[in-house]
């Protein structure tokens, strides 16, 4: 489920060359411009790390009580990143602390350094920025399937960044063509033109009469939390950084849609958030029920282990472990799971079985362990998703178990594009239909786009359009059955590639999915709800403001 860029590897003799091609630093005298570059805030203010595996230790350290930890994995270097204020032509010192095999510390479009060290090892790189530069990247990261990586004392010395600007008195310029470019029951998402100034815009306002309701960086925003069937009227500000802002846009008049939409039609209904026994301080189910009243979770993950063999994370047992205990606490207090079997990373069930038959076989052995009302297959990356062998393995399989377990419902999640399904999405919902697979929910998790500006709400309701489209294209169903047939799976707060889903976001979307009677909601993961504003991306954080278990209350309300 968290999806992560798999980058190709260097071989060692490219390693070694880069290494021999690093000059020695010249110091510059003056102050250290990064950001708790000793990380002794205990928490990753002023980095953002990849995969969310980055994290502060407070062993092993080069000094103070805390250092830097990168859990590289063989997908992901755990790269962490800030970026500071510099001056052109000017020259700067990078030099750090760092421990582990094959650990780089540089600057983007400047220098790097390596080094391989059973204890801490200090690296250096001198860099000179360019003739109109005014900011830098500094970088530290491990490497493909090295293990952890730890860094300490990272400074950046030089001279900061920046001017005595001007005293700056004009307002930019009235934002245009104020559009609704999507609505629900219970939100609305607006888009404008963009604003000009002298010296630059860096926001909007959104007003609702005379109230601020929403600020945006970029041209578009979604305004949540209003009633069905109502009419509101909008205008758009533009500011720049000297908080001169513009006159009003003109007035925009949207009625939300009617509450509900008609009859809710009938079939599964699942409000589902991804927990994980396997890393990121993994909280009591029963301690998130009772504070959400959320009912089901879906567990991650299953995998093979020896062949063809399910088991969690490729090494816990189905049986008597800490997974069966969860679903046990999970029953107990009257709720139930759906395993996830699959995701990003990983020893897959797919590509290990040799034939559908064994593969359902698989299956099967998980449905026995708990007696299970639903399973979800979390269909990810090139082995997979990207295998069409695997992909019609997969779908065989899941034709086979729901045949021979009358009333199990199955789940296949998969990756979109903001505009719907892609490719390989298109195809396995074709295939799905041509072999009678017999599919539940068609589940997409529309995330990781690869643009941090992305609105989370407009994307999200763009691509379930789209896989609407497709179903009713493919099954020749109405608007309604194809709905009754779709989940979302999101992730929450900060993702791998810099988007933010807001709580306002998720409580949109929400609300958008119940209007459309949608058949699941899901997200990555209730060991991420809980709020780390600033943290980066982590694994027992959001990355943003947020109460916690917030994300899994506002999950809780999906009816469908």
């Amino acid at each position: 489920m968290h999806k992560r860029t798999r980058l190709p590897a260097a071989g060692a003799a490219a390693l070694l060359a880069a290494a021999a091609a690093f000059s020695a630093p010249t110091v510059a005298h003056a102050a250290d411009q990064l950001t708790n570059g000793g990380f002794e805030t205990g928490a990753l203010s002023g980095w953002t790390c990849s995969g969310g595996l980055g994290s502060v230790v407070a062993t092993p350290v080069h000094g103070g009580g805390k250092a830097l930890a990168g859990a590289a994995t063989a997908s992901d270097t755990a790269k962490c990143v800030q970026t500071v204020a510099v001056k052109p032509n000017t020259t700067y010192s990078l030099s750090g602390w760092v421990r582990g095999n094959y650990v780089y510390l540089g600057v983007t479009g400047g220098g790097s350094a390596w080094t391989s060290a059973a204890d801490y090892s200090r690296l250096s790189v001198s860099f000179t920025t360019g003739a109109t530069q005014t900011s830098a990247e500094v970088y530290v990261n491990g490497w493909y399937g090295q293990g952890t990586y730890y860094a300490d004392d990272i400074v950046f010395d030089g001279p900061g960044g920046g001017t005595t600007p001007p005293v700056d008195t004009q307002a930019p310029t009235v934002p245009g063509n104020l559009r609704a470019t999507g609505k629900s029951a219970g939100s609305v998402t607006l888009a404008w033109d963009t604003a000009t100034d002298n010296v630059g815009v860096t926001g909007y306002d959104v007003y609702q009469g005379t109230a601020k309701v929403a600020t945006a960086t970029g041209t578009t925003v979604t305004v949540p939390g209003l009633s069905a069937s109502s009419a509101y009227t909008f205008t758009v500000k533009a500011r720049d950084a000297a908080g001169n802002a513009s006159a009003a846009s003109t007035a925009l008049t949207v009625t939300t849609d009617a509450n509900g939409g008609g009859p809710t039609p009938s079939g599964f209904k699942q409000a589902a958030p991804y927990l994980y026994n396997g890393w990121g301080n993994p909280p009591a189910a029963t301690t998130v029920m009772n504070a959400t009243g959320i009912k089901w979770f879906t567990l991650a993950f299953v995998l093979a282990q020896n062949g063809c063999n399910p088991t969690w994370d490729s090494q816990r047992p189905l049986l008597n472990g800490v997974d069966q205990a969860t679903i046990n606490a999970v029953r107990a207090a009257g709720g139930d799971v759906v395993p996830s079997i699959g995701g990003w990373s990983g020893n897959k069930l797919g590509p290990n079985c040799a034939t559908t038959a064994d593969l359902a076989a698989a299956y099967q052995k998980v449905i026995d362990a708990y007696s299970l009302k639903a399973i979800d297959v979390d269909i990810e990356n090139t082995d997979e998703f990207e295998n069409t062998a695997v992909q019609d393995r997969i779908l065989g399989a899941l034709k086979i178990v729901k045949q021979n377990n009358p009333g199990l419902r199955t789940i296949v999640t998969f990756g979109t594009a903001t505009t719907g399904p892609t490719y390989y999405g298109n195809r396995l919902i074709e295939q799905a239909k041509a072999i009678g697979a017999d599919i539940d929910v068609f589940t997409i998790m529309p995330f990781d786009f690869g643009n941090a500006s992305t609105d989370m709400y407009a994307a999200t309701v763009s691509a379930t359009e789209g896989l609407k489209n497709k179903l009713k294209s493919v099954f020749g169903w109405d608007d309604a059955t194809a709905y009754a047939h779709i989940g979302i799976s999101g992730m929450n707060g900060l993702s791998d590639t810099g988007e933010i889903t807001t709580v306002q976001n998720w409580t949109a979307i929400r609300d958008w999915a119940n209007s459309h009677h949608l058949a699941r909601m899901a997200f990555w993961s209730v060991n991420r709800d809980r709020g780390c504003p600033g943290g980066g991306q982590q694994e027992t954080c959001s990355g943003i403001a947020q109460n916690d278990w917030q994300f899994t209350s506002i999950t809780a309300g999906f009816t469908g």
